[in-house]
């Protein structure tokens, strides 16, 4: 346990975390207390509530690159602070409205797309500012942690959410999350800026912090553009769970909310035990712990859709869950650990619109499929064609970095592995034990 929070021994990591936890579970509590909005004031329309989470993501695919050329520009703790100013603002107006009877749709629908905005910003410099809380050496377990972070939110903040709406009522819960918003602009506060761990206090005058350039320096490293196209792959096509478990709960094992709120749980708790398990990391994970996990992500959630009873359903939605945060926090780590800091918030943004501006493509594709051929298609054909793109990117990786794979019978049968030295690193042998 000492290993897995060992970053908390540093101040300005305590306080930030501590400030992002009370924030993001505010910002899931929001999510529902609006989704519950849209139904009460639409006449629980489907197509409204569509609308609403469309609005969500759509700044993500307009403003993401944009906040990461922010935070290579701006000190990206006063970004962070404004931007979670500015929730706070949206929630308030928006929970003064509710409390007083005022609401509207379309005022539901503004607010959605204004705090789709805030996200799109905050997101990409949340992710590169994990790199000045801590030192290098600390930075795998930070990042692991915040991923951890994000995950025990989304298990709280729907839950206490519920609970909320039905006793106080939902412009009241609105209101309680302007207020975690402002907890944690305070906490934010209370850093000290001494003690952030910075390359630079700001980019040179004469250095490019335009999002061209960003996207130069991705296109001028490989090891960045394999695991960015895997994620992309994996992000449209296996990770639409939200969709694909409410349809197989309800439509193939004939259960109740009850029971798909038990199989998301499932799913939830094994993610954040892969998020807990990535915190021992220390340093940069290799290409093939990415691919790894990649190919036990895909290979379980193939056997998800398989599965033939409910109960083995939320068995395999454990250790699904568990490798699908694994291979993110892996793939999150090679990139920060690998990058220029003058790139990083670039990077990350790349790579937050990478992995969530798929959503709106990948999921109408998922739910026409789970419509035409039934859910548990939705399902397996995600996870194969995530198995899929990562036995091709893990060809590639092996074409390109000139290795040998050899298979080994006697006297104990394992296939090795061997990769020659490169500009990364030296060089890599790898024995993975095989059955007799």
């Amino acid at each position: 346990m000492q290993r897995v929070f060992r970053s908390f021994k540093v101040r300005n990591f305590r306080l930030f975390i501590t400030g992002q936890i009370v924030k993001l579970v505010g910002v899931w509590m929001l999510f529902v207390t609006q989704d519950w909005l849209v139904l009460e004031l639409s006449g629980d329309s489907a197509t409204a509530l569509g609308l609403v989470t469309a609005l969500q993501f759509a700044p993500v695919l307009l403003l993401t690159l944009y906040g990461g050329k922010l935070a290579d520009r701006y000190d990206k703790r006063h970004v962070i602070m404004l931007a979670n100013v500015f929730f706070a603002a949206c929630s308030l107006s928006l929970g003064l409205l509710v409390a007083f009877g005022a609401v509207r749709l379309w005022h539901v629908f503004l607010f959605a797309a204004l705090i789709g905005c805030v996200s799109a910003i905050e997101n990409p410099t949340r992710q590169a500012f994990w790199s000045e809380l801590v030192g290098p050496e600390l930075m795998p377990n930070a990042l692991s942690l915040g991923s951890a972070t994000f995950n025990l939110a989304r298990l709280v903040g729907p839950a206490v959410a519920g609970v909320l709406i039905a006793s106080l009522g939902s412009g009241t819960v609105v209101l309680i999350t302007a207020a975690m918003a402002v907890v944690a602009v305070v906490l934010q506060l209370r850093l000290r800026a001494d003690e952030l761990y910075r390359d630079f206090d700001r980019a040179p005058a004469k250095a490019d912090t335009s999002i061209k350039g960003g996207l130069r320096y991705v296109q001028r490293r490989p090891d960045l553009m394999l695991i960015m196209a895997l994620v992309l792959v994996i992000g449209m096509l296996g990770f639409n769970f939200q969709l694909t478990l409410a349809v197989l709960a309800k439509t193939v094992f004939r259960t109740g909310a009850e029971a798909f709120g038990v199989l998301t749980s499932a799913l939830a708790c094994g993610a954040l035990g892969g998020a807990l398990a990535s915190t021992v990391r220390r340093g940069r994970p290799t290409v093939y712990v990415v691919l790894a996990a990649a190919t036990a992500f895909a290979t379980l959630e193939t056997l998800l859709g398989l599965a033939p009873t409910f109960w083995l359903a939320i068995t395999l939605a454990l250790p699904t869950g568990f490798f699908m945060i694994y291979f993110m926090q892996a793939a999150n780590q090679r990139i920060q650990l690998g990058v220029d800091p003058l790139f990083r918030g670039r990077v990350m943004a790349l790579h937050v619109l990478v992995f969530f501006g798929t959503t709106p493509l990948g999921a109408p594709l998922v739910g026409w499929v789970s419509e035409e051929f039934g859910p548990r298609v939705g399902i397996w054909s995600g996870g194969l064609g995530s198995l899929v793109a990562a036995l091709a990117i893990a060809l590639i990786q092996v074409r390109r970095s000139k290795a040998r794979v050899r298979v080994h019978l006697r006297p104990s049968p394992h296939v090795h592995l061997a990769e020659p030295a490169s500009a990364e690193g030296p060089a890599l042998e790898l024995r993975v034990p095989t059955l007799r």
